[in-house]
């Protein structure tokens, strides 16, 4: 009795040790890994000869507060820009449009982007919750694979800092790459 007991430990360990194998083996091909997120990204036709590329992410500020941050590629009459447009909830936040937006990598690489709200929101200059910034100069410093902080000054002094993973930067990219097609 004591040898069969033995033998079905024996057998057990085995099939253990298989199992273990078999499924370090999936994971290491990549089998029972999550396929990467696929970019959300929309194009619109405003009107004849302008079209509009944009990527959206919902970011959490510090205190937990939402924000909503969209950038954007705009072809109108041949012209061009790359824009992200920061919302944050109105009535909590009014942003402060004379301070630029500071951009610090996960190294430590430090940007700033100029505040072009006054360009775009001009005919609605009590949305105090939206900045819009001129990345065009910016976004080919940026690398796609390293998370980025946002900072933005608001009204009352204070800063608000949003992370922004590296699939938002990824798809930053992407969008900034689109013709006008």
């Amino acid at each position: 009795m004591t040898s069969l007991w033995h033998r079905m430990q024996k057998t057990l360990s085995w099939l253990l040790l298989l199992g273990g194998l078999a499924i370090l083996l999936c994971l290491g091909t990549g089998s029972l890994t999550a396929e990467p997120a696929v970019a959300a990204i929309a194009q619109l036709e405003e009107s004849p000869g302008q079209m509009l590329y944009q990527s959206r992410q919902t970011l959490q500020d510090r205190d937990g507060k939402t924000w909503q941050a969209i950038a954007f590629k705009r072809f109108r009459n041949g012209n061009t820009g790359f824009y992200l447009r920061l919302v944050g909830f109105p009535g909590i936040v009014a942003i402060d449009r004379f301070q630029p937006l500071t951009l610090t990598t996960s190294l430590e690489q430090v940007f700033t982007a100029t505040d072009v709200s006054e360009q775009f929101l001009s005919d609605s200059p009590t949305v105090a919750n939206v900045g819009q910034y001129d990345l065009q100069p910016i976004l080919p410093q940026l690398k796609p694979e390293i998370p980025l902080k946002l900072s933005l000054r608001t009204a009352s002094g204070s800063t608000v800092t949003l992370n922004v993973p590296p699939l938002a930067v990824q798809e930053w990219h992407t969008v900034a790459v689109r013709s006008s097609r």
